[in-house]
């Protein structure tokens, strides 16, 4: 994601690492086995460019917020993280994301805890030159049936299952679904992945991680 920032902005994504370091996953390869349905490609040309971090549809009016989410819980990657609400940074059009890799994010233009449809987006950084390891640095570690749980404001909480992971260009990443409003309600993660383009600064891809109510 952008340097400016420590990095990510879903898809957010996840940060980048200094130049001088060589980037590679845990698996040794660089690549993210991938499970579950894919989604389908965007139908606007709004992810035609190519994104330091997820860019989204033009403008979404706001929607009215019931159930805020608060925190992220993750056992099986050992994830407890607290979430911020944000928006769309207006340099860049792209998702917003917490200063912090320990913090993640929620897009407060889409649906919250309370909404009955449409994709409930969090993005969180995977790692940062300057703090390190991001709050979603293992998110490709996932599998299905894996737990997720998500806290609101007075403890209230959602539950999911991790159904997919799928890695995405992110210059052809399928926005209109990632940022769905209608349609199944599903939970949507998003950081970074792939391979680090140093020249640019950033990861040439987004993992994403759906998952449906428990």
């Amino acid at each position: 994601m952008r340097r400016r920032r420590p990095l990510l902005a879903v898809v957010a994504g996840a940060a980048l690492l200094a130049a001088a370091l060589v980037v590679a996953w845990r698996s040794g390869e660089g690549d993210v086995g991938e499970f579950g349905p894919a989604l389908a490609s965007p139908s606007s040309t709004a992810a035609s460019r190519p994104a330091t971090s997820p860019p989204v549809p033009a403008a979404p009016p706001p929607m009215t917020a019931a159930l805020v989410p608060r925190r992220l819980t993750i056992p099986a990657i050992g994830l407890d993280a607290a979430v911020r609400a944000t928006g769309i940074d207006k340099a860049t059009g792209q998702v917003d994301v917490p200063r912090s890799v320990d913090t993640v994010g929620w897009y407060r233009f889409g649906p919250d805890l309370a909404a009955r449809a449409g994709s409930i987006v969090i993005a969180g950084h995977v790692d940062s030159a300057e703090q390190g390891e991001g709050a979603f640095f293992r998110l490709r570690d996932l599998r299905a049936g894996d737990q997720i749980t998500v806290t609101a404001a007075g403890s209230e909480t959602r539950e999911y299952t991790v159904d997919s992971r799928r890695v995405y260009a992110k210059s052809s990443a399928p926005l209109d679904r990632l940022f769905a409003r209608d349609g199944p309600l599903h939970l949507t993660l998003i950081t970074c992945g792939g391979a680090f383009e140093r020249s640019a600064g950033h990861y040439q891809d987004n993992v994403v991680v759906t998952a449906t109510p428990a």
